[in-house]
């Protein structure tokens, strides 16, 4: 019988700890998925990761880290042949730790080697606890479209004691759960991809797979067809708690939805497009009337990153 999921640092281990190998881990509670990349379910979250060097989209920053999620993987070439979906157990597990506002173990494989297979070598090392700050989806290095989750380090003040898997009741919902997180878990469980909601697609539709900030329609197929990413402006989940609605929903070609979920891009209350780090004017958002974005959920965004540059009362212009 397997160990139930636990969410935090397990008693006796602590940030920088070594250990030899998958089975050493899961002796000490800390990755559950021996021989898996990600420790999880829909239905039960993520409590862990093993970052080993397996996709090369993977960008490790420290305390911010660009993960790619599981799945479309050749066993023996370890190359992917096939997209991605927020479907697989293990990223649609991070896709509710999202909305639930649970933390990640993060555990960092050492010495990766091997051509084909790549695994490590010296060990591992536990890198603490990281929220799940956003996820989308996106065209890979190697052409197939991978899933990407967006991880920030917590602060120690943000550790908390592990907590076993809460017990179902009926139709797949706990009783402890948040109305937010009921609702996830309802999305996966039916299999609907967490972020592909209503209010999402009308977004997309609306402004026709174009980008609200660039202008940019991503053609993807010799028929037309058009990629595009819905990007919520107040975040959801916990701890900012935005709505999954179309006023609080703006459609974004990739590359500005990174942009505008890392603060690089912002929105004034007067709906232009500003840079973040600089402050400067780009362009006015594109918006058609009946898309009532509502200022409050600009100010929330902008908000998040007022310490960096302090010019968030220019926006507000």
């Amino acid at each position: 019988m397997s160990k139930p999921i636990k969410f935090g640092t397990p008693p006796g281990v602590k940030e920088g700890d070594w250990f030899a190998d998958h089975d050493d881990l899961y002796a000490k509670d800390v990755h559950r998925g021996r021989g898996r990349g990600i420790s999880g379910t829909a239905k039960t979250g993520v409590d862990s990761i093993v970052m080993s060097g397996g996709y090369i989209d993977d960008d490790d920053r420290g305390d911010e880290i660009f993960y790619t999620g599981a799945g479309g993987r050749d066993r023996d070439t370890g190359r992917l042949i096939s997209d991605q979906t927020l479907e697989e157990r293990g990223n649609a597990g991070l896709v509710f730790n999202q909305a639930a506002g649970h933390p990640v173990r993060v555990i960092e494989g050492l010495e990766i080697r091997g051509k084909k297979r790549r695994r490590a070598t010296g060990g591992y090392r536990y890198r603490g606890l990281y929220r799940v700050a956003d996820h989308w989806m996106t065209p890979g290095k190697e052409g197939f479209v991978i899933c990407r989750f967006h991880l920030v380090k917590m602060e120690h003040d943000d550790d908390i004691s592990p907590q076993p898997e809460a017990v179902s009741t009926t139709e797949g919902v706990d009783a402890d759960m948040t109305p937010l997180e009921a609702q996830v878990r309802r999305y996966i469980n039916s299999r609907q991809l967490a972020r592909d909601t209503a209010a999402a697609n009308r977004i997309k539709d609306m402004y026709r797979q174009t980008c609200q900030m660039c202008d940019l329609r991503l053609v993807v197929s010799p028929t037309g067809e058009a990629y595009s990413e819905a990007a919520h402006i107040q975040a959801l989940g916990k701890p900012h708690g935005g709505p999954d609605v179309i006023e609080n929903i703006l459609c974004l070609c990739p590359n500005c939805h990174a942009l505008f979920d890392r603060g690089a891009l912002q929105i004034s209350d007067s709906l232009d497009v500003i840079d973040g780090l600089s402050g400067q004017y780009r362009r006015a958002l594109t918006r058609l009337s009946e898309h009532r974005i509502q200022v409050s959920y600009v100010r929330q965004h902008r908000s998040r990153w007022a310490d960096r540059n302090g010019q968030i009362g220019v926006f507000e212009l």
